[in-house]
């Protein structure tokens, strides 16, 4: 995915790109950055069925007002008879481009010091260990960009997440509406300890009518994406994104979570795990996945820190984004990044 928290791959091949095909896109500051500084050497093909949102931030070059299913049929007949007639471009050298970006700045995460469980990597292990045809589901926060970088997403349908729109509280009722419409499938929520707080309460409608949902609650103890805004630009002047009591000897830095998630689960009707040493990982999320006739709710206990990368801050071009605090990338091909 490309934007404010997008590979850097795919942010910088958007700026460089000079042909642009956006279905049912609406250009927002999200993944646009500093609007006036997005893709400044591409030609914008726009194809929405609302045309008032063909031109509204980013102007159109070639504008479509359509049906997505219908244009994309008529634009593959389209470049099928280019191509019929010799008309095929060379794209050897982008990909060559593409492939380096790729293997200079690939996604990754750095495992705490402190021994406790790294957030991406009980997410990218959820993806691992579920079954091949599971949908997933994401809240919106840092659980949101970890859960579109660390899951591999082979089929479609299989990623419900509400974008640049923020909707926290998405995830339960998203899967509820997957499981239901697909009841054969394993369905997982990715959510934040503060995102299911919005609509945890669904999870009593999921027990009573038989609705086995699977949810992971990535359970740093903070409103993380707040909170990483905090460290970065407001001098870790922390207010009001803490979801802990303070620390203790047991804990650490980590505090008591707050509320238990464990027991307001089990309150609802749901079987209600809890993960907090990394070596107990997988053995947790095998236990989740074989339970498969009432809802799971499992309360990941993950490092407070951790911090979404890369980034592009807000109101910057994203000819800005940083791979990781302080790294810019250098893409050494002489101009101005």
């Amino acid at each position: 995915m490309p934007g404010m928290h997008g590979s850097v791959t795919a942010v910088t091949a958007l700026q460089k790109a000079d042909l642009i095909v956006a279905l049912g896109a609406r250009f927002d500051d999200r993944v646009t950055g500093k609007l006036d500084s997005f893709a400044p050497y591409a030609k914008i093909v726009h194809a929405d069925i609302d045309p008032a949102e063909i031109g509204k931030n980013r102007a159109a070059d070639v504008p479509i007002v359509g049906d997505a299913r219908e244009v994309i049929a008529d634009l593959v007949q389209a470049v099928q008879a280019e191509h019929s007639e010799g008309n095929k471009g060379d794209y050897s050298a982008w990909w060559s481009d593409l492939n380096r970006w790729r293997e200079t700045y690939p996604l990754g995460y750095d495992l705490p010091e402190d021994g406790s469980l790294s957030p991406q990597q009980v997410i990218q292990r959820i993806g691992q260990l579920a079954p091949d045809d599971t949908i997933f589901t994401a809240g919106v926060g840092q659980h949101q960009m970890w859960a579109a970088h660390f899951i591999d997403y082979e089929q479609p349908a299989t990623w419900l997440n509400s974008g640049g729109a923020g909707t926290m509280g998405y995830a339960v009722p998203a899967a509820m509406g997957a499981k239901a419409g697909m009841p054969d499938r394993p369905v997982w929520a990715i959510d934040g300890d503060g995102c299911f707080q919005m609509t945890n309460q669904e999870l009593t409608t999921c027990a009573l009518n038989n609705i086995p949902i699977k949810v992971a609650i990535i359970n740093n103890g903070a409103l993380g994406m707040v909170r990483q805004w905090q460290t970065l630009f407001y001098n870790q002047r922390y207010s009001n994104t803490v979801l802990h009591s303070g620390p203790d000897e047991q804990k650490a830095n980590r505090g008591t979570r707050v509320p238990d998630f464990v027991k307001l689960s089990e309150a609802m009707g749901c079987v209600a795990l809890r993960c907090e040493d990394p070596a107990d990982l997988d053995k947790v999320i095998a236990e989740a996945n074989a339970i498969n006739d009432r809802p799971v709710v499992v309360d990941f206990i993950v490092h407070e820190d951790a911090q979404v990368w890369p980034m592009v801050a807000a109101g910057t071009s994203n000819d800005e984004v940083m791979a990781a605090r302080g790294v810019r990338p250098d893409f050494g091909d002489g101009e101005d990044d």
